[in-house]
């Protein structure tokens, strides 16, 4: 069986970063930058989601599926700064050369990497690799890397299933919850913002890893779909998440148990 690592970012606003490209007084608060830079994307694009590179990355969840297991964890604020959270996203590819699945990855979570990355000084060898690297089957990566939009290794489920037309695009919530999986419980995107400047870390944490599991849950019946899983196959690996899940610690899995089993 080839690893998958299932993925989803959050981010809050890059108050250093705006501060520093506009040359903000330091008497601004946090507060007072963020919305400076708001109004700055409201003026240019209409709407107040900032540029890729100015989202400060405060979680990365992560859906792991090999041979022997299935578990579910964070790189994460407080524990661990932005640098290291990235670094350690990106060993975990070096380590495990998994097929990384997301949803809208390609137009939002990856960039956001990249470019947080590389402002990190990041070193991720293995995720480049386009064919011309030092790995045995690095001529594989020139057919099948994680940068092509085309390639498998980075499997965009919501890009692919809208076949490439943004217009086609569908939110993660609406189809886990059509397919009868619990969706977004108690937060989305919009109020991470807020959450983290009350200091709820841990809920945002909590949050994007009940999104990831609701990614892993409609890539399993994307596999299904696609003939990669017959019924028990299907069956077993619903199963093995539920396990997980009731073994783990937390009110948000609960929750999320609990949503589930209504469907």
């Amino acid at each position: 069986m080839k690893p998958v690592l299932v993925f989803d970012i959050e981010t809050v606003p890059d108050v250093a970063g705006i501060r520093l490209l506009n040359d903000l007084p330091k008497s601004l608060s946090d507060d007072e930058v963020a919305e400076f830079g708001f109004q700055q994307c409201r003026a240019s694009r209409g709407s107040d989601f900032l540029p890729h590179h100015l989202h400060r990355i405060v979680t990365i969840s992560c859906a792991f599926r090999d041979e022997q297991q299935f578990r579910v964890f964070s790189l994460s604020e407080p524990e661990c700064d932005e640098a290291t959270i990235i670094q350690r996203f990106f060993d975990g590819i070096e380590r495990f050369c998994p097929q990384i699945v997301s949803w809208n990855g390609g137009g939002f979570d990856l960039p956001v990497l990249h470019y947080r990355g590389l402002m990190h000084g990041s070193i991720a060898p293995r995720y480049w690799d386009q064919g011309d690297g030092d790995y045995l089957d690095s001529r594989e990566f020139k057919w099948n890397n994680y940068i092509g939009r085309y390639h498998a290794r980075h499997l965009d489920l919501m890009d692919l299933l809208a076949l490439y037309q943004a217009r086609a695009s569908a939110p993660l919530d609406e189809m886990a919850k059509l397919m009868g999986f619990p969706g977004k419980l108690g937060m989305d995107g919009s109020v991470v913002w807020d959450a983290f400047r009350e200091g709820r870390v841990s809920e945002i944490r909590d949050y994007c890893e009940t999104d990831v599991v609701n990614t892993y849950l409609v890539f399993l019946r994307f596999e299904r779909m696609r003939g990669h899983l017959d019924a028990v196959e299907y069956g077993n690996e619903l199963s093995l998440v539920r396990e997980c899940l009731e073994r783990t610690d937390g009110a948000h899995w609960r929750e999320f148990l609990a949503a589930w089993s209504v469907a």
